[in-house]
């Protein structure tokens, strides 16, 4: 990294000393991404899996709290730091609504973090925090790795995974925790689905294994499970205590029963190496796509100071490609028009999508409804009702991110490039999506006291004792008589029960309303944020294809002028200006030279735990 942030800089005072501002603020950017060593991994699972105790026993410090009730509630980052210290952040009161909000840093003590981020501390995460960040001097952390324990997501499908969602595309890997005590369950297998599509580089743990003597048989359902999904994923059977007592103890043999180590090396080489190669590929093409735009234009200076006689029929080779060039350029009409009607249509794919997972949302909690009565379970169907209603977002807005990189791809293959980079797009991240949604109200339980009962059953009943006691009055009987009274317990349990049935068709169609308006609510508001994302993918791939083609025409009109200026130039002139050219390519060809092979050097790592 060093080596390549020293060749950035190197190529940022060329491109200076070149008078190509576009080329510098490109380089710019790279050595910011290339500053920011930090490579994420999120670790999510159910409730009570051993998330928590799993980030512990890979840093060997009990930084994440542990509970026998639900534990985390807010996400807690940590990643390398010395001295050991912790932060969270809170988010300021913004000034007006629908701003992004501006987060404060408030330091605090590692002993004081529990208090903060675990539900015991911070209920409900009351306090309104965003996240807590944990620095520790730890060796698996120094190379950049970031651990982040997510709150539990309550089945996998709950609105929690939203938050899970939201944080995944911004993480290089995740790993998903579950214990041994049963295999997968369909919740997360689901979700281990939609993460893979999310983000490709998922493993994962087995959870403690120490606890469960059957935990190879349900490692090896796990694993076909895992194999129906994708045969490369990794499994870890581990135990987090088993590990800790280790370190404590100082027993490398009780270490490797643990299992950590298989799966320190995992983080270390998969992880960690493969972001350091990835990383430095980039920064390594983004240096040599620099230097050929640099040499363009001083070689094409000086052919025509080391030839004069052939400068026009060079002038006229660089005017052909400028004409290429503005024609790249005016192409750019022809890709914005693919761009502007994808964009149409998936804005419409997606409209159509996400009303159509709520239509069935819909259909089925109205089918619940029919089927029995909605007061007594009412508190149930709107817990299940969020649960599928974030399924449903959380599958549009993972669609939605798929199709706008197939868009982005579209617009790059009408380009004459070869290798037209993609903008980087993130559509997928699903933050404060469902916070302007209104929570569902309450629902009359239908529960009726023993006087509402009397009550409904004597006004029913009054009538059939009048009724039958006015007839046998005609034989001399009284009104209240034995008949009249049959007459009024047999009325009155009729319209006893046509009042429940009465009862039950209203609160039915009080639920069935509810549902609806809370549909209407998620299509309105979750409507309206999808399509301003999908408004930023076009603006951000509009302006991604607009600064490749003006790079381009750039380069290639300096060319043409430096060539004329050539052409101009008197004799005594040439030769000091020839020896200046040649010592700038000099030093554009030996950055050019030196960007793959540092890009190309695989760092040894220690495999050990």
């Amino acid at each position: 990294m060093v080596e390549l942030v020293k060749l950035l800089e190197q190529g940022i005072e060329l491109a200076r000393d070149g008078e190509r501002p576009d080329l510098c603020g490109r380089l710019e950017q790279t050595r910011q991404r290339l500053l920011d060593p930090s490579i994420r991994v999120i670790v999510v699972g159910e409730f009570k899996q051993g998330k928590s105790q799993l980030i512990n026993a890979l840093i060997n410090a009990p930084v994440c709290p542990v509970d026998d009730d639900i534990a985390t509630s807010v996400p807690t980052v940590v990643r390398y730091g010395n001295p050991p210290s912790a932060v969270i952040l809170i988010p300021k009161d913004s000034a007006n609504a629908g701003e992004e909000p501006v987060l404060e840093r408030k330091q605090i003590t590692l002993e004081e973090l529990p208090s903060y981020v675990s539900e015991r501390g911070n209920p409900d995460n009351s306090r309104r925090l965003m996240a807590a960040e944990v620095f520790l001097p730890r060796k698996i952390l120094a190379s950049g790795l970031s651990l982040v324990d997510s709150p539990g997501v309550g089945g996998l499908d709950s609105t929690h995974s939203l938050t899970t969602f939201s944080t995944l595309p911004t993480a290089d890997a995740m790993l998903l925790v579950s214990d041994a005590s049963q295999e997968y369950t369909e919740p997360e297998i689901q979700f281990l689905r939609q993460a893979l599509r999310v983000s490709p580089n998922v493993a994962c743990v087995l959870s403690k294994t120490d606890l469960y003597p059957q935990w190879r048989q349900v490692a090896e359902l796990d694993r076909s499970h895992l194999d129906r999904v994708r045969a490369d994923i990794r499994l870890f059977p581990v135990s987090s205590d088993v590990r800790l007592s280790a370190a404590r103890l100082g027993d490398a043999e009780l270490n490797t029963e643990s299992g950590f180590p298989e799966l320190v090396t995992y983080l270390r080489t998969e992880i960690v190496g493969k972001a350091e190669r990835l990383q430095s590929r980039s920064v390594a093409q983004d240096l040599v796509s620099v230097t050929e735009h640099l040499s363009l234009s001083l070689q094409s200076e000086l052919r025509a100071l080391e030839n004069p006689d052939g400068t026009p029929q060079l002038i006229v080779e660089l005017e052909a490609a400028k004409e290429k060039a503005d024609e790249l350029r005016q192409r750019s009409a022809r890709w914005q028009i693919t761009l502007n009607d994808g964009m149409s249509d998936l804005i419409a794919d997606m409209d159509h999508d996400l009303r159509e997972r709520m239509r069935s949302i819909q259909r089925e909690a109205e089918a619940a409804i029919d089927a029995g009565d909605p007061g007594p379970m009412w508190k149930q169907l709107v817990d299940w009702l969020e649960q599928r209603v974030a399924a449903g977002v959380s599958d549009t807005f993972v669609w939605t991110n798929e199709r706008a990189q197939w868009l982005s791809g579209e617009v790059a293959s009408l380009f004459a490039h070869d290798d037209v980079a993609l903008p980087v797009l993130r559509v997928d991240d699903t933050t404060g999506v469902l916070d302007p949604v209104e929570v569902m109200p309450a629902l009359d339980p239908g529960t009726l006291g023993m006087m509402q009962k009397i009550l409904i059953g004597a006004r029913g009943s009054y009538g059939g004792v009048l009724m039958v006691g006015l007839v046998t009055g005609i034989v001399g009987m009284s009104l209240i008589n034995p008949f009249s009274l049959a007459a009024g317990v047999l009325i009155g349990g009729k319209a006893f029960r046509d009042d429940k049935e009465a009862r039950l068709q209203r609160r039915r169609a009080e639920a069935k309303q509810l549902v609806r308006r809370q549909i209407d609510d998620v299509i309105f508001q979750t409507g309206k944020q999808l399509k301003d994302r999908l408004r930023f993918v076009q603006r951000a791939t509009r302006d991604h294809f607009t600064g490749i083609a003006d790079e381009h025409h750039r380069s290639l009109a300096d060319s043409v002028l430096a060539a004329q200026k050539a052409a101009n130039s008197f004799t005594q002139e040439r030769a000091h200006r020839i020896a200046e050219i040649k010592v700038e390519l000099k030093r554009v060809a030996a950055l050019r030279n030196q960007a793959p092979s540092i890009a190309d050097k695989q760092p040894m790592r220690a495999t050990s735990a």
